[in-house]
């Protein structure tokens, strides 16, 4: 077993086609199967199941493919290590919530970006779960998530405590209890979203089910339909400050154990991270 043979058994798992792999790598096809059959005669399993379209793997292929992309990226790392400088340069990729994004991050990466002008510094914003997955697969170095998390892989750093307050249309009504929301169309982001799930929890608990829930891909567009009348949300009282004082939504509090919010700075659990990253979680910390 050498490297060559993972990283042709990989590319074989990724497409799930001998053919296709032969293709991307620019091998005969029979020299890819040929390395597949010695891969397995030499770790005396099947890792394949073979079919008129491809290739589906076995439990003993996905558990050495788990263990194929370990070794690789512990040689990326190998390679990131020899050549890290204490200068602070390369790509580093940051996820997001959108509503941290909007509000707490332009003045942190302004910042950062001055101290360490050569980081190509990127911005990926999505819900919590896509982000905690795209840093276990390798896809984000770090990324604001509501928590905590506990994750036996991930380290995570609490940075903000936000207040979650119920926005409605200028004209609404105070909201003295939960009943008062009943028929209201609610206005969420995507499933995933830790503030979604925190309005639909509360709902479950007072044993109310939604009236419609309409979902939305931005804070602009949730905040503009709330303003016109269209439903509520359920948002960080930072996020919608300016749109309160501006007379445009009216928020209103929500009871303590629903209304505080933590948002944690998360990062994979391992021996070296490049300077960049590190440069960026002190600044986190000042």
């Amino acid at each position: 077993m050498d490297l060559h043979s993972l990283k042709i058994f990989q590319t074989v798992a990724r497409l799930g086609s001998i053919s296709k792999a032969a293709r991307e790598l620019q091998y005969a096809q029979s020299n890819i199967t040929m390395k597949i059959q010695q891969l397995e005669s030499d770790l005396q399993t099947t890792l394949f199941y073979r079919h008129n379209r491809g290739t589906v793997l076995t439990t003993k292929g996905s558990l050495l493919l788990s263990y194929t992309e370990k070794i690789f990226d512990l040689i990326e790392e190998t390679k990131h290590v020899m050549m890290d400088e204490q200068t602070p340069k390369g790509s580093l990729m940051i996820g997001s919530m959108e509503t941290t994004a909007a509000v707490r991050l332009p003045v942190l990466f302004s910042k950062y970006h001055r101290h360490f002008p050569e980081v190509d510094l990127t911005l990926k914003t999505g819900s919590t779960e896509q982000s905690i997955q795209g840093i276990l697969q390798y896809e984000l170095d770090g990324a604001f998530v509501s928590g905590p998390i506990h994750h036996p892989d991930l380290i995570e750093k609490e940075v903000f405590e936000e207040e979650l307050v119920i926005i409605t249309d200028n004209v609404h009504p105070s909201i003295a209890s939960i009943k008062d929301i009943q028929t209201r169309t609610l206005l969420v982001f995507h499933k995933g979203c830790a503030y979604r799930e925190r309005f639909e929890q509360w709902l479950h608990i007072e044993k109310m089910i939604p009236y419609k829930i309409m979902e939305f891909g931005t804070i602009d567009g949730i905040i503009g339909c709330v303003a016109a009348g269209l439903g509520i949300s359920m948002l960080p009282s930072s996020v919608v400050e300016n749109h309160v004082q501006a007379g445009t939504v009216k928020q209103h509090s929500l009871p303590n154990s629903y209304g505080k919010v933590k948002t944690m700075f998360i990062y994979r659990k391992e021996n070296y991270l490049p300077i960049a990253l590190l440069k960026f979680i002190e600044m986190l910390s000042e």
